[in-house]
C-alpha cells in the first residue's frame, strides 16, 4: 500500500462540501480540533455533531482511533477523522478525565493554548516557568493511556520540559521553524532538535501568519524550508499540519484568540490591522491542492519515499506507536 496523505491539523467550518474536497484531494486522514477553550459539556456537544456527520456521510468520513484506521480509509476511499484538543481546558483539574477523553477518541491534547494553563505556559506569556506539578502528572498519564502531548502553542521552556518529561515522543502538530520566519508561534532550533532527537513529530503549518511572506509566501520558499529542516533534523520526523481554517467566519478568530478570558480582543501574531482570517496562499486554498506541495517537494530533490513520509507516512508511523497504552 502506498504512503497515506495525512493532514495533522485542521479547524475548518465542517460541511459535506469540505468532506467531498477531502476525498477529491485524496486525504486519507485528518486531525481535527474539537476544543479551543470549550469546557467538558461543550466538547461533548462537538462530539455529538461529529457523530451526526459520521452517520450522515459514511461514504466520505469515519472516526479514526488507530493507525489501522488510516489504512482502512485508504482501502475504502474515505477519510479517517482523528480528534484533538488545542487546550487542556476539558480536563479541568481532574487528571482522571485524561483517560476518559482518550476512551472517547481524543488522540492529541495541547498542554496550553497561548496563555498560562494549569499544566504549562503559552507562547504569549511574558514569563515561562515551565511545566507545573500538575503538568508533569498529566504528561505521565497521557503517556500511560496513549494521548499525545502537543506543544504547538507553548512557550520555549515549557516545550523543552515537556519533551524531557515525556517517556514517549511528543508532537508539535502545526508550526514552522523560527529560524525561517520569526513568528512567536514558530519553534526554535533548540526545540526542534530536542523534539526530533526524541522521535517527536513536527507538522509544518500553512497558516499565513506562520509563513515567510504571509499569504504571499511562494510554494518554492515553503518547500525549500522543508528541505532545510530535513537537512538539519532528518526527514523521518516531519509531516504537515496545515492549520487550515476553511470557511470559518472571521468572528471565530476572536474565539480562537480570546475565548472567555478577556473583554478585549487579543489579535495575536501581531496582526491588529487585520483581525480576521488571512487569505491562504494561492497554491494551498483547500484540500484539493495537496499535489502542489507534493510536486514542490519533488523539485527540491526529495525522493519518492521521503515525499511519502512527509505527506503522511511519518504521521502514520507515529500513530501506530503512540495512540495506544504504554507497553
Amino acid at each position: 500500500m502506498t504512503a497515506p496523505l495525512i493532514d495533522n491539523l485542521q479547524y475548518c467550518n465542517w460541511s459535506p462540501k469540505i468532506f467531498r474536497e477531502l476525498r477529491a484531494g485524496g486525504v486519507d486522514a485528518v486531525h481535527v480540533t474539537i476544543a479551543y477553550h470549550e469546557e467538558l459539556r461543550e466538547v461533548l456537544g462537538n462530539l455529538t455533531a461529529w457523530n451526526r456527520w459520521f452517520e450522515a456521510h459514511p461514504d466520505l468520513i469515519f472516526k479514526g482511533l488507530t493507525g489501522d484506521d488510516v489504512r482502512r480509509a485508504q482501502a475504502t476511499g474515505r477519510t479517517a477523522v482523528f480528534f484533538g484538543f488545542q487546550t487542556p481546558t476539558p480536563i479541568g483539574d481532574d487528571i482522571g478525565l485524561i483517560e476518559i477523553w482518550h476512551q472517547l477518541g481524543i488522540r492529541f491534547m495541547q498542554l496550553t493554548y497561548n496563555n498560562q494553563s494549569l499544566l504549562a505556559t503559552g507562547c504569549y506569556e511574558a514569563e515561562d516557568p515551565g511545566l507545573t506539578r500538575y503538568g508533569r502528572q498529566a504528561v505521565a498519564e497521557m503517556n500511560r493511556v496513549g494521548l499525545v502531548i502537543d506543544m504547538s502553542h507553548s512557550a520555549e521552556r515549557s516545550t523543552l520540559e515537556a519533551i524531557d518529561a515525556s517517556a514517549r515522543p511528543i508532537a508539535i502538530t502545526h508550526a514552522n521553524p523560527h529560524w525561517w520566519h520569526p513568528a512567536l508561534r514558530n519553534k526554535s532550533d533548540a526545540v526542534l532538535r530536542a523534539l526530533t532527537g526524541r522521535g517527536g513529530m513536527l507538522g509544518f503549518s500553512l497558516y499565513p501568519h506562520h509563513l515567510k511572506g504571509g499569504s504571499a509566501c511562494r510554494l518554492e520558499d515553503f518547500c525549500a524550508m522543508i528541505a532545510e529542516t530535513a537537512s538539519r533534523y532528518g526527514a523521518e520526523n516531519l509531516g504537515i499540519g496545515s492549520d487550515l481554517c476553511q470557511d470559518q467566519p472571521d468572528r471565530v478568530v476572536e474565539w480562537m484568540r480570546v475565548g472567555r478570558w478577556s473583554k478585549t480582543i487579543d489579535y495575536g501574531e501581531g496582526n491588529a490591522a487585520n483581525p480576521g482570517f488571512p487569505p491562504m496562499p494561492v497554491w494551498f486554498r483547500d484540500n484539493r491542492d495537496w499535489d502542489n506541495i507534493r510536486q514542490g517537494l519533488a523539485r527540491q530533490g526529495f525522493d519518492a519515499a521521503e515525499i511519502g513520509g512527509i505527506m503522511g507516512g511519518n504521521w502514520l508511523r507515529f500513530y501506530d506507536r503512540n495512540f495506544g497504552p504504554a507497553e
